[in-house]
């Protein structure tokens, strides 16, 4: 009698032991699809907001507007050193874009002055303004001639 209950002890023990490591790897699996679907779905979604005084504009998730520079190139910033203090880059990785515009016409460049990565419209570096305090506000719009609200209708001259 002794020589089973140690037979049943070892297999008991062996199923314990399997039935462990089976929900430990369903465990990683999950974690890991569950990782792959965070990394591809948007994280944030830009808005298309409307002010009386410009119209329809472009925003980022919390309302904040979305600007060019008139003096910028296609894939090219000109808004350096003092500049970026009052027209600060956007960046976002994954984002969804409203109605009216195409998900193409949005690009990444890397900021040869600082290396580091803002987001373009029609090739063009998209940037917030420090006035701007809240949602909705507009106040970059035709700062110097040269900064501009960005609306699917807006035109580029290079």
């Amino acid at each position: 009698m002794k020589k089973w209950s140690w037979l049943f002890t070892f297999l008991l023990a062996g199923i314990l032991l399997v039935g462990c490591s089976t929900q430990k790897n369903n465990m990683n699996t999950e974690g890991t699809n569950q990782a792959k679907d965070a990394s591809t779905k948007p994280v944030t979604a830009l808005k298309l907001m409307e002010n009386e005084k410009t119209g329809k504009y472009l925003a980022d998730e919390e309302g904040r507007t979305l600007y060019y520079f008139a003096k910028d190139k296609i894939n090219k910033t000109n808004c350096k050193g003092e500049c970026l203090e009052n027209w600060p880059p956007y960046y976002s990785k994954n984002f969804e874009v409203p109605k009216g515009f195409n998900k193409k016409d949005f690009g990444t460049i890397i900021r040869d002055d600082t290396g580091e990565k803002q987001t373009t419209y029609k090739g063009y570096p998209l940037y917030y303004f420090k006035k701007d305090k809240t949602s909705g506000e507009v106040n970059g719009q035709g700062v110097k001639g040269v900064w501009f609200i960005v609306n699917s209708e807006t035109k580029f001259t290079p």
